[in-house]
């Protein structure tokens, strides 16, 4: 492209996997506008925050495994001309020194998670034969990998709670039962199966469905059947899973984790929970299946926030604006 005479405006891209390394010695000139999703800390934020799965190493080694992990953010931050992240959680994570070069603008969610005016309307399959619809009282929770990292293990744990609680809800998990995304793999099989292990004869796996990856649109019908959708993460990067959830009008139990309580106030948009405490999960999930005032209320102003602030249409024209004003190089120059 270069040797055709092309020069970029503006270089957009993520940093991740490494291929804007060289882009500066091709295109010195273009700006580089960089999306940074973490930056990983040996301290205060995932690594070491679940003690039960905290690695057993030593200091040093730890300290190195960090850096090594953070060796091509730090050499794509001195390329940036300007970096953009969806969270002000995650713009914390990266060191103090390259905040001023930093926006913070969610990439923004689609108009087509929006709650349903009829809910009657709305049928979901699941499997060769379930079919989900208003008339059952679901609670969903959402991992793309389910894994610790996105609490599984405390969900799973609240299991026999929210049954004897609620004998008719029917539980929904959503996301691939193997492998991990984020965090450690299990030593042995699956996380999935280790901790149904642990709650075996204590609840009724009838009523819990791992339905695996869904197509998007069967995704957002069942959030928007959803009584009770339960988020919980590490201090990590946000779910767009909990912003899709709020602008359906979900009512929501999530952790009470820094990434969470920066888009959820407790009991205005949802209810917050210690991460580690499933008797505390499976208490807000039956608050709101036993008071369905007090649900559609957290459920309507976790809508409102959501299209307020992370909506595609309120974030797309900041995220425009950001592009020209790097192209021009009015910041960052």
């Amino acid at each position: 492209m270069k040797s055709q005479g092309f020069v970029p405006d503006i270089i957009c891209g993520h940093p991740g996997w490494g291929e804007l390394l060289g882009i500066p010695y091709v295109w010195p000139q273009s700006p580089i506008l960089m999306y940074q999703e973490f930056y990983y800390n040996e301290h205060g934020f995932d690594s070491d925050f679940d003690p039960e799965f905290a690695k057993q190493q030593s200091d040093w080694s730890k300290k190195t495994e960090t850096y090594l992990k953070n060796a091509n953010s730090l050499l794509n931050l001195q390329h940036a001309t300007w970096n953009v992240t969806p969270t002000n959680f995650q713009r914390s994570s990266f060191p103090i020194q390259f905040h001023q070069r930093f926006s913070t603008i969610h990439d923004g969610i689609s108009n087509h998670a929006q709650p349903a005016p009829d809910k009657s309307n709305i049928k979901v399959q699941v499997g060769k034969q379930t079919i989900l619809s208003d008339q059952d009282q679901l609670i969903t929770f959402v991992n793309r990998r389910v894994e610790p990292y996105r609490g599984c293990h405390s969900f799973i744990r609240s299991i026999p709670l929210i049954q004897e609680r609620n004998p008719n809800a029917i539980i929904v998990i959503v996301g691939i039962a193997k492998g991990v995304s984020y965090g450690s793999p299990c030593p042995q099989g699956e996380w999935k199966d280790v901790f149904l292990k642990e709650i075996e004869g204590h609840y009724d796996p009838e009523k819990v469905l791992f339905v695996g990856q869904l197509p998007y649109q069967d995704f957002l019908n069942l959030l928007k059947l959803s009584r009770v959708h339960v988020y919980l993460t590490y201090p990590f990067v946000l779910s767009w899973s909990l912003l899709e959830a709020m602008s359906t009008g979900c009512a929501i139990v999530g952790s009470s984790t820094a990434p969470v309580t920066e888009v959820i106030e407790d009991n205005v948009h949802g209810l917050l929970v210690n991460f580690f405490d499933p008797k505390a999960i499976a208490a807000g999930i039956t608050d709101l299946l036993h008071d369905g005032d007090r649900a559609a209320r957290l459920g309507k102003n976790a809508h409102q926030r959501a299209v307020e602030q992370y909506s595609l249409e309120r974030c797309l024209p900041r995220q425009l604006e950001l592009i020209n004003l790097v192209a021009r190089k009015v910041i960052g120059a």
